[in-house]
């Protein structure tokens, strides 16, 4: 893969404070682009960090087809910058990009170009325990004629962030059956920018109530548990892990995916499958309902801690050490960060 890279003349890492980070705030020196101009992708080109000009005109603004990934990269105890399952982002990134009408991205312009940039932005990545560099790779249309139909030409923008937790402690959310995220048919499946924004105002309303976070409901009826936010759902229902099955309404997540193998691994029951609202609303009142968390690269594993519906709040049990979210949160960040063998092939050595 030809990768140009152009440095930046000097480093803006000592105007970070990495004791006080937060999420999406500070950019490291570099970025990755890519075009796709005259029916075919461009060789990859890594510049400084900072501001491109765009046309008023630009399609992506206009018609949303903008796409996005979110990734982390880690350092292992000897030093080396390390990627956690980075093909299954891969992989997920052109679903999207096929359900937004845009064209695949080659295999090896996005995974050898994200191992260029984290390799050349290494000393960015924390190595404070709950900390990791954050990398978000963007898919947008660059057309600059109006008009709803596919644009022609597309650009892929990879950066990075330093960063710490994205929820800083336990989340209280809310059972949301007004508003819908995503319906069946739609592009609920697909990391699409639009569904992002739609969700901020019923988000926001939700935090005026005293809410981190909204468990979303299916747009047809507002019975069963969709996600939560920007995240997978999963809950400790007496001895068994459940989370709703996947449809084209709910995101694919790579920690999802990779928590249920394990859990299964450790002898665990697991059931993918529909969670009606009356089901969880009983096993809280009842006690069943063990522990109840989110799941999400960014968010890693947050933990529920109250569970709103209608005038009621459900406080959850206090988490013992042997807790399930416990025993796989250090789990998972002992193999992402490279404490224990990986014996999964999921950790991708960027050297």
């Amino acid at each position: 893969m030809n990768i140009s890279i152009s440095k930046a003349t000097k480093t803006r890492i000592h105007e970070v404070d990495y004791t006080k980070l937060t999420f999406g705030r500070d950019f490291s020196d570099h970025m990755l682009v890519a075009e796709y101009t005259n029916g075919e992708w461009q060789d990859p080109k890594i510049v400084p960090f900072g501001p491109f000009e765009i046309s008023p005109s630009m399609t992506a603004i206009h018609h949303g087809q903008s796409i996005f990934e979110g990734m982390k990269a880690f350092k292992s105890p000897e030093g080396n910058p390390l990627l956690f399952r980075p093909y299954e982002n891969y992989k997920r990134m052109n679903l999207s990009a096929a359900r937004m009408c845009m064209p695949a991205i080659p295999e090896n312009i996005f995974m050898d170009g994200i191992k260029a940039l984290v390799h050349l932005d290494s000393n960015w990545i924390p190595t404070e325990e709950g900390k990791s560099l954050y990398i978000r790779p963007v898919y947008f249309s660059f057309d600059t004629v109006i008009g709803v139909k596919p644009a022609e030409n597309y650009r892929l923008m990879v950066f990075t962030s330093p960063c710490s937790a994205y929820y800083a402690e336990p989340l209280n959310v809310k059972i949301e059956r007004h508003y819908s995220r995503a319906a069946q048919g739609g592009v609920g499946f697909a990391k699409a920018a639009g569904n992002y924004g739609g969700a901020m105002l019923p988000t926001k309303l939700a935090n005026q109530e005293g809410f981190h976070q909204i468990l979303w409901t299916d747009a047809a009826h507002h019975e069963y548990i969709e996600e939560s936010g920007s995240m997978n759902v999963m809950f400790v229902i007496d001895d068994t892990l459940v989370t709703p099955a996947l449809s084209d309404s709910k995101l694919a997540g790579v920690t999802r995916e990779s928590i249920i193998y394990i859990a299964r691994m450790w002898g665990m029951k697991v059931e993918e499958r529909q969670i009606s609202v009356t089901e969880l609303v009983e096993a809280a009142r009842n006690g069943s309902l063990k522990e109840a968390f989110g799941t999400g690269t960014a968010a890693n594993l947050a933990h529920i801690a109250k569970i709103g519906f209608e005038e009621e709040l459900f406080t959850l049990p206090d988490l013992p050490s042997h807790s399930f979210i416990n025993r796989i949160s250090t789990y998972m960040m002992d193999l992402k960060t490279g404490k224990i063998k990986d014996a999964f092939g999921w950790v991708v050595n960027v050297n």
